[in-house]
């Protein structure tokens, strides 16, 4: 390894380890509640539905508010659409049923002093007996055992450059520059090390979507754990935060598109192998006890983490929170499919080709999540409009493995900071023995 020293100005703080999770949404003068009649939002097949709306301002309900709304499936055209004048603020809505597995969604809207509102709710309709509607190509493992076959034919060439103004007392802080899946392509990530002598675990922090730099997980570091966080796109995650954001209105604006009608060109495939050649890195480490690793991303992340334990053995617990790419088929078949809703009718006049569905099987984390053989964490909520739980359960039914799954009902593409805290004292526990 060749090891190279840079000096930094004092450096932003830290941001918060769960760098994948996005934040809750911030606080609006007007609040529409929506929430369907059951406590847990679940319903059997063909009962009817009811949400229960209020519209507030400073925690009163607004009477004479004028509200528009809709109910139908998640992500697809709705079934009911109407509007109504609320005398005291509070509405129930009668919203119809479902007569297969799935989620039913009620959007309201509501203008206050020209200014518009939106709440929604989801109701649950038997989500553990929704099954995918993407297929298992018959070389899935073949096509995937080769490329790995590949890429580890591929040096690691790894470069560490010490990052002193973000190392701790007890944690140097490192930018990793390793060969990726093929020579000259590159994967880089923040590297937290404990700087006491020993072994230890290990966790891979795999990123959502977008392209952004990185800042390292000291806090988990701290508790004795190896952390590496990796970005996907082959570019350094230490440049100032307005490249990323340039490039992301250029050269990886809808990379998620990127040669979808070959399967050996995807772009995702550098993404998933990338995962690979990470815990080859941490393998790489003398200071790795060589057993303990495990894996947890949100969205994009979400994806990855089940991606990385189905396709690498040596990973041993993951915790995916929201999982992306689940189930992406499921618009070709009247429903909800995961992000990036490739088949979404927006999509469908660029991606409805034999070539680009039969590249997707390959992709999809339902596929990766019928191998996956390790423990797992899972969380997500009911009202995500882009990982929509329709998808994410398609995945989550398949898993043979032993699976906790916590679910935050009114949680959108967000957590709560308890939600997060759950997933970590998991983590520390699987990795550490310490509760």
């Amino acid at each position: 390894m060749r090891l190279h020293k840079i000096n930094f100005f004092v450096f932003l703080l830290i941001l918060l380890n769960a760098q994948y999770l996005v934040a809750q949404p911030r606080e609006r003068l007007v609040k529409i509640v929506v929430a369907p009649n059951q406590p847990d939002w679940e319903y059997q097949i063909g009962e009817k539905a009811v949400f229960q709306v209020t519209v507030m301002k400073n925690s009163e309900p607004i009477p004479q508010v004028k509200i528009k709304y809709e109910v139908g499936p998640e992500l697809m055209p709705p079934v009911l659409k109407d509007s109504a004048i609320l005398k005291n603020g509070q509405i129930d809505i009668h919203g119809g049923t479902m007569d297969e597995a799935g989620f039913l969604r009620c959007k309201v809207v509501a203008e206050v002093d020209g200014v518009l509102y939106e709440g929604l709710a989801t109701a649950a309709y038997a989500p553990d007996q929704i099954k995918p509607t993407t297929g298992l190509p018959v070389d899935f493992m073949e096509f995937w055992e080769k490329a790995k076959a590949e890429a580890a034919k591929i040096p690691l060439d790894t470069k560490l450059t010490l990052l002193p103004g973000r190392c701790t007392e007890k944690v140097n802080v490192y930018q990793v520059n390793v060969q990726n899946y093929k020579v000259g392509t590159r994967l880089y990530g923040i590297l937290c090390l404990p700087k006491e002598a020993g072994r230890y675990p290990a966790l891979l922090e795999v990123p959502g979507a977008g392209v952004r730099p990185y800042y390292g997980n000291v806090e988990m570091a701290e508790k004795g754990i190896i952390t590496l966080q990796i970005g996907i796109h082959g570019v350094p995650v230490t440049m100032e935060p307005e490249i990323y954001t340039d490039m992301g209105r250029s050269v990886v604006s809808g990379y998620w598109n990127y040669n979808l009608d070959d399967r050996n060109h995807y772009y995702y495939k550098r993404v998933y192998l990338g995962c690979v050649r990470a815990i080859d890195f941490l393998y790489s480490l003398p200071e790795f006890d060589g057993s303990s690793l495990a894996v947890t991303g949100g969205s994009q992340g979400g994806a990855l983490s089940i991606v990385a334990a189905s396709l690498d053995a040596r990973v041993k617990y993951l915790a995916s929170f929201y999982p992306a790419l689940c189930d992406l088929t499921g618009p070709l078949h009247g429903r909800a499919g995961g992000w990036p809703h490739l088949f979404a009718d927006y999509n469908k006049s660029f991606h409805i080709k034999p070539d680009k569905i039969e590249t997707s099987k390959y992709y999809d984390v339902v596929n990766f999540a019928r191998k996956v053989n390790v423990p797992g964490f899972y969380s997500w909520g009911y009202n995500d409009t882009t990982c929509p739980p329709t998808s994410t359960f398609s995945a989550y039914n398949v898993i043979q493995a032993p699976k906790n799954l916590h679910i935050f009902q009114e949680t959108g593409h967000w957590t709560y900071p308890e939600q997060f805290e759950l997933s970590r004292k998991w983590l520390i526990e699987k990795l550490t023995g310490v509760k």
